[in-house]
């Protein structure tokens, strides 16, 4: 990944601060400062873990009896709603059931790549943002408490809406109507054995595990340093209009740069320890369904060809316009309403992840 090997570098750097800052120089304290740390990240990597592993199993089973094939092609009509040919329903398919990597590799493939616009690839790519890896992602939320249903809903539904919208304005203004161009492609191993599908898992189950203990690291020194209190603070007149509880918005805000699995496992963390409205809960999974992993993600667009400005502003214009406009519906409702409809009834701890 583009963000890999940064977020990599920068765990013992993120150690060694918090060590030197906010850890006396006593052997025992340190002891106990990283077992309890330790404890943290085992415990939130395991419940990530217990989501992704089964699910990742079920995909490549998925994979290999070829559902991915038959439901590009169930999408087929969808694609020609938002200015795109039928073929590019695979690649939206495999994309939702698997990642964003997985969409790129199907879509380097297709025979009608040299044809397509940036306009037509800025549309596919903000399909491919707003709803993929939904077998995992959708499963975070919903040990957040949010129904996984209506998370669905909300990402595969706005994701039309945002390709239809997307379209028409290009298509009237005649913008990015060039010939697109792909910035970068990756190498590709076409089938991989069992052998080195189960070496990648490894890999990813690693790195899971270590950029866990690096955002948990960076959590407790925002905490100790008074620095999260200011950054809630400042963002709060912004999120804040958009219904997002000043409680969860640290962690909403990790989820719209690094990704819901991050985010996700942050807030399921952080509503054992505080008592979380579950409305607030819902709210922030929404924003973050709509628009999260700016960084990475979005620089992988990029290089497919789509358009800056189609990929940041108007995904992120886009996702806090519908947040907002969601809040101020439901918020004529009681929360309790809102809660039966968007909410399962018990929140699980990690313990039952």
């Amino acid at each position: 990944m583009l963000a890999t090997g940064c977020i990599k570098n920068r765990i013992f750097l993120d150690v060694s601060v918090y060590l030197v800052i906010f850890v006396p120089f006593n052997t025992s304290c340190m002891r106990n400062e990283f077992k309890s740390l330790l404890k943290d990240t085992i415990k939130s990597a395991v419940g990530l873990y217990k989501i992704m592993i089964p699910i990742s199993i079920i995909v490549k089973l998925l994979q290999y009896f070829g559902f991915i094939a038959i439901l590009g092609e169930v999408l087929a009509p969808v694609m020609k709603l938002v200015g795109l040919p039928g073929a590019c329903g695979i690649v939206w398919a495999t994309t939702m059931v698997t990642n964003i990597y997985g969409g790129m590799m199907t879509f380097y493939s297709l025979p009608v790549l040299s044809t397509l616009s940036t306009a037509q690839v800025s549309v596919l790519c903000s399909l491919m943002l707003m709803a993929h890896a939904l077998p995992i992602e959708l499963q975070v939320a919903r040990k957040a408490g949010c129904r996984l249903a209506i998370m669905f809903l909300i990402r595969f539904g706005f994701g039309i809406v945002t390709g239809i919208l997307m379209f028409q304005l290009l298509q009237l203004t005649g913008l990015l109507q060039e010939q697109n161009v792909v910035q970068w492609q990756p190498e590709t191993i076409e089938n991989p054995t069992l052998l080195a599908w189960l070496s990648g898992e490894l890999k990813k189950y690693i790195i899971v595990f270590f950029v866990v203990m690096a955002l948990l690291f960076v959590m407790r020194i925002l905490k100790k340093s008074g620095a999260l209190d200011w950054f809630s603070e400042a963002l709060k007149p912004v999120l804040g209009i958009m219904g997002i509880n000043k409680e969860v918005i640290p962690m909403t805000v990790i989820g719209l740069s690094l990704g819901i699995l991050y985010g996700g496992a942050l807030i399921i963390k952080e509503t054992e320890e505080k008592n979380i409205p579950k409305t607030d809960i819902f709210y922030s999974f929404v924003l973050m369904g709509l628009c999260h992993s700016l960084i990475e993600d979005s620089l992988l667009m990029i290089s497919m060809g789509a358009h800056w400005s189609m990929i940041f502003i108007f995904r992120m214009l886009f996702a806090l316009t519908v947040t907002y406009l969601l809040v101020k519906v439901t918020k004529l409702f009681a929360s309790k309403h809102i809660e039966r409809i968007a909410m399962i009834k018990k929140q699980k701890t990690s313990k039952e992840l």
